[in-house]
Protein backbone atom coordinates (compact mmCIF):
# COMPACT_ATOMS: atom_id res chain seq x y z
CA UNK A 1 0.00 0.00 0.00
CA UNK A 2 1.29 3.29 -1.12
CA UNK A 3 1.74 6.73 1.04
CA UNK A 4 -1.11 7.62 -0.86
CA UNK A 5 -3.57 5.04 0.02
CA UNK A 6 -2.41 4.74 3.15
CA UNK A 7 -4.09 9.02 3.27
CA UNK A 8 -7.23 7.72 1.16
CA UNK A 9 -7.72 5.14 3.90
CA UNK A 10 -7.45 7.44 6.40
CA UNK A 11 -9.65 9.94 4.89
CA UNK A 12 -12.22 7.50 4.03
CA UNK A 13 -12.47 6.84 7.59
CA UNK A 14 -12.58 10.10 8.95
CA UNK A 15 -15.34 10.61 6.29
CA UNK A 16 -17.40 8.07 8.36
CA UNK A 17 -18.24 10.19 11.23
CA UNK A 18 -21.69 10.75 11.99
CA UNK A 19 -23.51 14.62 12.64
CA UNK A 20 -22.60 15.85 15.91
CA UNK A 21 -19.23 13.50 15.66
CA UNK A 22 -15.68 13.88 15.29
CA UNK A 23 -13.40 11.11 14.01
CA UNK A 24 -9.53 10.62 13.65
CA UNK A 25 -7.68 8.07 11.81
CA UNK A 26 -4.35 6.90 12.51
CA UNK A 27 -3.00 4.41 9.62
CA UNK A 28 0.66 2.71 9.32
CA UNK A 29 2.67 0.48 7.91
CA UNK A 30 6.16 -0.96 8.45
CA UNK A 31 8.77 -3.50 8.00
CA UNK A 32 11.67 -4.00 9.99
CA UNK A 33 14.96 -6.44 10.43
CA UNK A 34 16.75 -7.11 13.05
CA UNK A 35 20.13 -9.44 13.15
CA UNK A 36 21.66 -10.35 16.57
CA UNK A 37 24.98 -11.79 15.95
CA UNK A 38 27.65 -13.91 18.30
CA UNK A 39 30.95 -15.72 17.93
CA UNK A 40 30.95 -15.00 14.43
CA UNK A 41 27.14 -17.11 14.10
CA UNK A 42 23.76 -15.19 13.35
CA UNK A 43 21.88 -15.61 17.07
CA UNK A 44 18.27 -14.36 15.63
CA UNK A 45 17.62 -13.16 12.65
CA UNK A 46 13.83 -11.57 12.01
CA UNK A 47 12.24 -9.76 9.69
CA UNK A 48 8.61 -8.28 9.85
CA UNK A 49 5.87 -6.51 8.05
CA UNK A 50 2.90 -4.86 9.98
CA UNK A 51 -0.27 -2.71 9.19
CA UNK A 52 -2.07 -1.13 12.05
CA UNK A 53 -4.67 1.63 12.42
CA UNK A 54 -6.10 3.69 15.77
CA UNK A 55 -8.78 5.69 15.83
CA UNK A 56 -10.81 8.74 17.55
CA UNK A 57 -14.06 9.54 18.02
CA UNK A 58 -15.36 12.59 20.10
CA UNK A 59 -18.88 13.01 20.85
CA UNK A 60 -20.55 15.51 23.01
CA UNK A 61 -17.06 16.39 24.51
CA UNK A 62 -16.03 12.41 25.10
CA UNK A 63 -13.64 10.59 23.78
CA UNK A 64 -12.76 7.14 22.57
CA UNK A 65 -10.56 5.08 21.28
CA UNK A 66 -9.72 1.96 19.83
CA UNK A 67 -7.16 0.03 17.71
CA UNK A 68 -6.28 -3.27 15.01
CA UNK A 69 -3.02 -5.00 13.63
CA UNK A 70 -4.71 -5.02 10.62
CA UNK A 71 -6.65 -2.57 7.56
CA UNK A 72 -8.99 -5.15 6.84
CA UNK A 73 -11.98 -3.31 5.70
CA UNK A 74 -14.14 -5.73 8.11
CA UNK A 75 -11.87 -4.86 10.95
CA UNK A 76 -11.55 -1.51 10.62
CA UNK A 77 -15.46 -1.03 10.86
CA UNK A 78 -15.50 -3.12 13.78
CA UNK A 79 -13.03 -0.46 15.71
CA UNK A 80 -14.64 2.42 14.81
CA UNK A 81 -17.88 1.00 15.95
CA UNK A 82 -15.66 -0.01 19.45
CA UNK A 83 -14.62 3.63 19.78
CA UNK A 84 -17.59 4.78 19.77
CA UNK A 85 -18.99 2.59 22.57
CA UNK A 86 -15.74 3.51 24.41
CA UNK A 87 -16.56 7.04 23.88
CA UNK A 88 -20.14 6.14 25.56
CA UNK A 89 -18.47 5.63 28.63
CA UNK A 90 -15.82 7.96 28.52
CA UNK A 91 -16.21 11.11 31.52
CA UNK A 92 -17.46 14.29 29.86
CA UNK A 93 -14.23 16.91 29.48
CA UNK A 94 -14.78 19.92 27.96
CA UNK A 95 -11.11 20.71 26.48
CA UNK A 96 -11.54 17.20 24.81
CA UNK A 97 -11.54 17.17 20.54
CA UNK A 98 -9.53 16.97 17.71
CA UNK A 99 -7.05 19.05 16.07
CA UNK A 100 -7.64 21.52 13.23
CA UNK A 101 -5.72 22.68 10.35
CA UNK A 102 -4.26 26.15 11.60
CA UNK A 103 -2.38 27.44 8.58
CA UNK A 104 1.58 26.44 9.59
CA UNK A 105 2.89 25.07 6.18
CA UNK A 106 4.70 22.09 6.49
CA UNK A 107 8.65 21.65 6.11
CA UNK A 108 9.80 19.45 3.40
CA UNK A 109 11.60 16.84 4.63
CA UNK A 110 12.93 13.80 2.71
CA UNK A 111 13.20 11.10 5.74
CA UNK A 112 13.41 8.05 3.03
CA UNK A 113 15.93 6.17 1.35
CA UNK A 114 15.22 3.72 -1.22
CA UNK A 115 18.00 1.89 -0.58
CA UNK A 116 17.34 0.60 2.57
CA UNK A 117 14.33 -1.52 0.92
CA UNK A 118 16.91 -2.74 -1.18
CA UNK A 119 19.72 -3.50 0.91
CA UNK A 120 20.49 -7.52 1.34
CA UNK A 121 19.83 -8.97 4.26
CA UNK A 122 22.98 -11.25 3.83
CA UNK A 123 25.11 -7.84 3.57
CA UNK A 124 23.08 -7.06 6.62
CA UNK A 125 24.02 -10.02 8.57
CA UNK A 126 27.72 -9.78 6.99
CA UNK A 127 27.93 -6.02 8.86
CA UNK A 128 26.67 -6.85 12.45
CA UNK A 129 29.14 -9.93 12.24
CA UNK A 130 32.15 -7.83 10.97
CA UNK A 131 30.84 -4.94 13.60
CA UNK A 132 31.77 -8.30 16.24
CA UNK A 133 35.30 -9.02 14.73
CA UNK A 134 36.19 -5.26 14.45
CA UNK A 135 35.34 -5.41 18.25
CA UNK A 136 37.26 -8.15 19.12
CA UNK A 137 40.64 -6.91 17.31
CA UNK A 138 40.47 -3.44 18.70
CA UNK A 139 42.36 -4.28 21.87
CA UNK A 140 43.32 -6.95 23.53
CA UNK A 141 41.79 -6.50 26.27
CA UNK A 142 38.66 -7.07 24.85
CA UNK A 143 36.91 -10.39 26.49
CA UNK A 144 34.10 -10.79 24.91
CA UNK A 145 31.39 -8.98 22.46
CA UNK A 146 27.58 -8.91 23.38
CA UNK A 147 24.90 -7.65 21.28
CA UNK A 148 26.51 -6.92 17.95
CA UNK A 149 23.14 -6.28 15.73
CA UNK A 150 22.19 -4.18 12.78
CA UNK A 151 18.74 -2.98 12.80
CA UNK A 152 16.39 -1.17 10.07
CA UNK A 153 12.55 -0.19 9.92
CA UNK A 154 10.36 1.64 7.04
CA UNK A 155 7.84 2.98 8.18
CA UNK A 156 4.52 5.05 6.51
CA UNK A 157 1.94 6.79 8.47
CA UNK A 158 -1.25 8.76 7.66
CA UNK A 159 -3.82 11.06 9.83
CA UNK A 160 -7.04 12.09 8.93
CA UNK A 161 -9.79 13.82 10.82
CA UNK A 162 -13.30 15.08 10.27
CA UNK A 163 -12.00 18.28 11.29
CA UNK A 164 -10.15 18.95 7.78
CA UNK A 165 -6.74 17.58 8.82
CA UNK A 166 -5.00 15.73 5.83
CA UNK A 167 -1.28 14.53 6.77
CA UNK A 168 1.04 11.92 5.37
CA UNK A 169 5.16 10.95 5.90
CA UNK A 170 7.12 7.80 5.29
CA UNK A 171 10.59 7.51 6.87
CA UNK A 172 13.48 4.82 7.12
CA UNK A 173 16.08 4.41 10.24
CA UNK A 174 19.08 1.69 10.46
CA UNK A 175 21.47 1.46 13.20
CA UNK A 176 24.28 -0.67 14.27
CA UNK A 177 24.91 -1.52 17.86
CA UNK A 178 27.30 -3.46 20.01
CA UNK A 179 28.61 -3.90 23.68
CA UNK A 180 32.09 -4.76 24.57
CA UNK A 181 33.43 -6.33 27.33
CA UNK A 182 36.94 -5.69 28.60
CA UNK A 183 39.44 -6.90 31.03
CA UNK A 184 42.65 -6.97 33.05
CA UNK A 185 43.85 -9.22 35.39
CA UNK A 186 41.68 -6.85 38.19
CA UNK A 187 38.91 -5.65 36.56
CA UNK A 188 35.94 -6.12 34.08
CA UNK A 189 34.22 -3.03 32.17
CA UNK A 190 32.13 -2.89 29.26
CA UNK A 191 31.41 -0.13 26.90
CA UNK A 192 28.61 0.74 24.40
CA UNK A 193 29.22 1.56 20.52
CA UNK A 194 26.95 2.41 17.81
CA UNK A 195 26.09 4.12 14.36
CA UNK A 196 22.46 5.39 13.19
CA UNK A 197 21.35 6.92 9.96
CA UNK A 198 18.53 6.88 7.37
CA UNK A 199 19.96 4.29 5.53
CA UNK A 200 23.15 1.80 5.16
CA UNK A 201 25.37 4.51 3.63
CA UNK A 202 25.15 6.61 6.78
CA UNK A 203 26.24 4.27 9.30
CA UNK A 204 30.05 3.94 10.33
CA UNK A 205 30.74 0.13 10.91
CA UNK A 206 34.43 1.63 12.53
CA UNK A 207 33.42 4.46 14.89
CA UNK A 208 30.88 2.03 16.33
CA UNK A 209 33.57 -0.41 16.75
CA UNK A 210 36.00 1.91 18.43
CA UNK A 211 33.68 3.72 20.19
CA UNK A 212 32.84 0.33 22.34
CA UNK A 213 36.27 -0.51 22.38
CA UNK A 214 37.56 2.94 23.71
CA UNK A 215 34.42 3.42 26.26
CA UNK A 216 35.17 -0.25 27.64
CA UNK A 217 39.22 0.29 28.00
CA UNK A 218 39.25 3.18 29.34
CA UNK A 219 37.79 2.87 32.54
CA UNK A 220 39.58 -0.62 33.19
CA UNK A 221 41.22 -0.08 36.75
CA UNK A 222 38.87 2.56 37.78
CA UNK A 223 38.78 3.50 41.52
CA UNK A 224 36.04 5.16 43.73
CA UNK A 225 36.98 9.27 43.63
CA UNK A 226 37.42 11.00 46.98
CA UNK A 227 34.17 13.30 48.06
CA UNK A 228 33.92 16.80 46.60
CA UNK A 229 32.19 19.65 44.81
CA UNK A 230 33.32 19.50 41.78
CA UNK A 231 32.89 20.77 37.68
CA UNK A 232 31.33 18.07 35.67
CA UNK A 233 31.78 17.62 32.19
CA UNK A 234 28.79 15.65 30.67
CA UNK A 235 29.89 13.89 26.92
CA UNK A 236 26.91 13.58 24.75
CA UNK A 237 25.22 10.54 25.28
CA UNK A 238 24.93 11.94 28.67
CA UNK A 239 23.43 15.66 27.60
CA UNK A 240 20.78 13.99 25.42
CA UNK A 241 19.38 11.46 28.57
CA UNK A 242 19.45 15.01 30.79
CA UNK A 243 17.38 17.23 28.01
CA UNK A 244 14.96 14.28 27.54
CA UNK A 245 14.34 14.74 31.61
CA UNK A 246 14.28 18.61 31.03
CA UNK A 247 12.03 18.01 28.10
CA UNK A 248 9.36 16.16 30.32
CA UNK A 249 9.47 19.65 32.74
CA UNK A 250 8.87 21.64 29.96
CA UNK A 251 5.34 20.05 28.77
CA UNK A 252 2.55 21.84 29.26
CA UNK A 253 0.59 18.85 30.30
CA UNK A 254 2.87 18.38 33.43
CA UNK A 255 3.21 22.14 33.98
CA UNK A 256 -1.32 22.15 34.21
CA UNK A 257 -0.93 19.23 36.96
CA UNK A 258 1.74 20.94 38.95
CA UNK A 259 4.21 18.26 38.15
CA UNK A 260 6.55 20.68 36.46
CA UNK A 261 9.10 22.91 38.40
CA UNK A 262 8.83 25.33 35.52
CA UNK A 263 5.23 26.07 36.42
CA UNK A 264 4.50 29.98 36.42
CA UNK A 265 7.79 30.60 35.53
CA UNK A 266 7.61 31.71 31.86
CA UNK A 267 9.85 34.77 31.15
CA UNK A 268 12.15 34.36 34.26
CA UNK A 269 15.39 33.45 34.11
CA UNK A 270 16.06 29.86 34.14
CA UNK A 271 19.95 29.13 33.19
CA UNK A 272 22.98 31.19 32.13
CA UNK A 273 23.21 33.79 28.78
CA UNK A 274 24.88 30.97 26.68
CA UNK A 275 22.19 28.07 27.25
CA UNK A 276 19.38 28.27 23.95
CA UNK A 277 16.75 25.18 24.28
CA UNK A 278 15.36 24.19 20.89
CA UNK A 279 12.63 21.29 20.03
CA UNK A 280 13.35 21.01 16.16
CA UNK A 281 11.31 18.37 14.15
CA UNK A 282 12.02 20.32 11.12
CA UNK A 283 15.94 19.72 11.34
CA UNK A 284 16.32 17.06 8.47
CA UNK A 285 19.30 16.12 10.36
CA UNK A 286 17.60 15.00 13.82
CA UNK A 287 16.59 11.73 14.22
CA UNK A 288 13.51 12.40 15.18
CA UNK A 289 12.67 15.00 12.49
CA UNK A 290 8.55 14.87 11.06
CA UNK A 291 6.91 17.49 9.30
CA UNK A 292 4.16 16.50 11.28
CA UNK A 293 3.23 15.72 14.21
CA UNK A 294 0.80 13.07 15.61
CA UNK A 295 -2.24 14.67 15.34
CA UNK A 296 -1.62 15.96 11.87
CA UNK A 297 -0.40 19.78 12.23
CA UNK A 298 2.73 20.84 10.62
CA UNK A 299 5.65 20.94 12.81
CA UNK A 300 7.82 23.74 14.08
CA UNK A 301 10.73 24.79 15.60
CA UNK A 302 9.72 25.91 18.93
CA UNK A 303 12.53 27.98 21.29
CA UNK A 304 11.70 26.84 25.02
CA UNK A 305 14.90 28.35 26.47
CA UNK A 306 16.34 31.44 24.82
CA UNK A 307 19.78 32.78 26.31
CA UNK A 308 18.55 31.69 29.58
CA UNK A 309 15.09 32.73 29.72
CA UNK A 310 12.08 30.65 29.72
CA UNK A 311 10.19 31.27 26.49
CA UNK A 312 7.64 28.55 26.05
CA UNK A 313 5.60 25.10 26.86
CA UNK A 314 5.23 21.96 24.16
CA UNK A 315 1.82 21.39 23.77
CA UNK A 316 -1.04 18.92 21.78
CA UNK A 317 -4.00 19.97 21.33
CA UNK A 318 -5.68 18.85 24.36
CA UNK A 319 -3.37 20.98 26.79
CA UNK A 320 -3.39 23.81 24.87
CA UNK A 321 -6.79 23.84 25.38
CA UNK A 322 -6.93 23.52 28.94
CA UNK A 323 -4.44 26.17 28.99
CA UNK A 324 -6.09 28.66 26.74
CA UNK A 325 -3.28 29.10 24.37
CA UNK A 326 -2.92 27.09 21.29
CA UNK A 327 -0.74 23.66 20.21
CA UNK A 328 2.82 24.06 19.62
CA UNK A 329 2.36 20.77 17.25
CA UNK A 330 4.31 18.98 19.86
CA UNK A 331 1.70 15.50 19.42
CA UNK A 332 3.59 12.27 20.09
CA UNK A 333 2.39 8.75 19.78
CA UNK A 334 3.95 6.11 21.59
CA UNK A 335 2.38 3.88 19.13
CA UNK A 336 -1.34 2.90 17.18
CA UNK A 337 -2.37 1.48 20.25
CA UNK A 338 -2.75 4.78 22.21
CA UNK A 339 -3.35 8.42 21.21
CA UNK A 340 -1.53 11.67 21.19
CA UNK A 341 0.29 13.38 24.13
CA UNK A 342 2.60 16.22 24.73
CA UNK A 343 6.35 15.47 23.85
CA UNK A 344 9.64 16.63 22.15
CA UNK A 345 10.87 15.03 18.76
CA UNK A 346 14.46 16.71 17.98
CA UNK A 347 15.40 18.74 21.54
CA UNK A 348 18.55 19.89 21.04
CA UNK A 349 20.88 22.92 22.92
CA UNK A 350 22.00 25.59 20.83
CA UNK A 351 26.11 24.51 20.21
CA UNK A 352 28.77 27.02 21.93
CA UNK A 353 31.99 27.69 19.85
CA UNK A 354 34.37 25.21 21.64
CA UNK A 355 35.50 21.40 21.37
CA UNK A 356 35.27 19.17 24.02
CA UNK A 357 39.38 19.48 24.67
CA UNK A 358 38.83 23.41 24.57
CA UNK A 359 36.17 22.69 27.32
CA UNK A 360 38.18 20.67 29.40
CA UNK A 361 41.09 22.36 29.09
CA UNK A 362 39.33 25.82 30.49
CA UNK A 363 37.93 23.59 33.43
CA UNK A 364 41.34 22.43 34.79
CA UNK A 365 39.99 19.76 37.42
CA UNK A 366 37.23 17.99 37.31
CA UNK A 367 35.41 14.66 36.25
CA UNK A 368 34.14 13.83 32.60
CA UNK A 369 30.72 11.64 32.89
CA UNK A 370 30.48 8.36 30.69
CA UNK A 371 27.86 6.90 32.57
CA UNK A 372 25.21 7.59 34.38
CA UNK A 373 22.57 4.70 36.05
CA UNK A 374 19.53 5.23 38.34
CA UNK A 375 17.89 8.50 36.45
CA UNK A 376 14.19 7.31 37.01
CA UNK A 377 14.58 7.21 40.88
CA UNK A 378 17.10 9.99 41.25
CA UNK A 379 15.34 12.76 39.51
CA UNK A 380 12.39 14.54 40.36
CA UNK A 381 10.94 16.72 37.70
CA UNK A 382 8.70 18.57 40.60
CA UNK A 383 11.12 19.21 42.87
CA UNK A 384 13.94 19.13 40.51
CA UNK A 385 16.16 17.27 42.75
CA UNK A 386 18.90 15.05 41.19
CA UNK A 387 21.21 12.20 42.03
CA UNK A 388 22.48 9.61 39.99
CA UNK A 389 24.65 6.90 39.92
CA UNK A 390 28.04 7.43 37.55
CA UNK A 391 30.95 6.32 36.22
CA UNK A 392 33.77 8.21 33.82
CA UNK A 393 37.20 9.78 33.91
CA UNK A 394 39.39 12.21 36.40
CA UNK A 395 39.92 15.38 34.93
CA UNK A 396 43.64 17.00 36.00
CA UNK A 397 45.00 20.84 34.64
CA UNK A 398 42.46 20.15 31.67
CA UNK A 399 43.46 16.51 30.72
CA UNK A 400 41.79 13.01 31.23
CA UNK A 401 43.57 11.38 34.35
CA UNK A 402 42.29 8.26 35.34
CA UNK A 403 38.76 6.44 35.69
CA UNK A 404 36.62 6.22 38.48
CA UNK A 405 33.45 4.51 39.58
CA UNK A 406 31.27 3.78 41.98
CA UNK A 407 30.25 7.17 42.57
CA UNK A 408 27.04 9.48 42.91
CA UNK A 409 26.56 13.26 41.64
CA UNK A 410 23.77 15.25 43.14
CA UNK A 411 22.06 18.63 42.79
CA UNK A 412 19.21 19.90 41.07
CA UNK A 413 18.29 20.88 37.61
CA UNK A 414 17.66 24.49 38.71
CA UNK A 415 21.14 24.89 40.13
CA UNK A 416 22.71 22.24 37.06
CA UNK A 417 20.68 25.30 34.46
CA UNK A 418 22.15 28.27 36.47
CA UNK A 419 25.75 26.41 36.56
CA UNK A 420 26.71 25.88 33.42
CA UNK A 421 29.80 27.05 32.16
CA UNK A 422 30.99 25.27 28.93
CA UNK A 423 28.43 24.28 26.10
CA UNK A 424 30.23 22.73 23.16
CA UNK A 425 30.54 22.15 19.76
CA UNK A 426 30.51 18.78 19.17
CA UNK A 427 26.82 18.06 18.43
CA UNK A 428 26.08 14.68 17.88
CA UNK A 429 22.64 12.86 16.52
CA UNK A 430 21.31 10.33 18.93
CA UNK A 431 18.83 7.51 18.40
CA UNK A 432 16.25 9.55 20.65
CA UNK A 433 14.09 12.56 20.69
CA UNK A 434 17.53 14.49 21.65
CA UNK A 435 20.63 15.11 20.44
CA UNK A 436 23.74 15.24 22.80
CA UNK A 437 26.95 17.70 22.93
CA UNK A 438 29.33 18.52 25.40
CA UNK A 439 28.04 19.92 28.78
CA UNK A 440 30.41 21.55 31.59
CA UNK A 441 28.28 22.60 34.69
CA UNK A 442 30.09 23.83 37.76
CA UNK A 443 29.51 23.02 41.83
CA UNK A 444 28.40 19.90 41.84
CA UNK A 445 28.23 17.63 44.53
CA UNK A 446 30.25 13.72 44.04
CA UNK A 447 30.07 11.51 46.56
CA UNK A 448 32.64 8.98 46.46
Amino acid sequence: MTDRSLLELAEQVAGWARDGEEVEAYVARGRDTDVQVFSGEVESLSSAESARIGIRVVRNHRQGFAYAGSLDPDVIAETLDEARDNAGFASEDEFVGLAAPDGVAAASLDLWRDDLASYPTDVKVAQAIELERSVRAGDPRIRQVQAASWGDAAVSSAVATSTGIRASVRRTACFLTVNAVAGDSSDTQTGYGYSVGRGPSDLDLDKAAADAVERATRLLGAVKPRSDHVTVVFEPRITATLFGILAGTLDGESVLKGRSLFANRLGEEVSVPGFTLVDDPTDPDAYGAAPFDAEGLATRRNVLIEGGMLQRFLYDTYAARRAGTVSTASAVRAGFKSGPGTGARALSVVPGSESPDEILARIGDGVLIQSISGVHSGVNPVSGDFSVGAEGMLVRAGALAGPVREFTIASTIQRMLSGVVGVGSDLERLPSSAAGLTLAIADIALSG
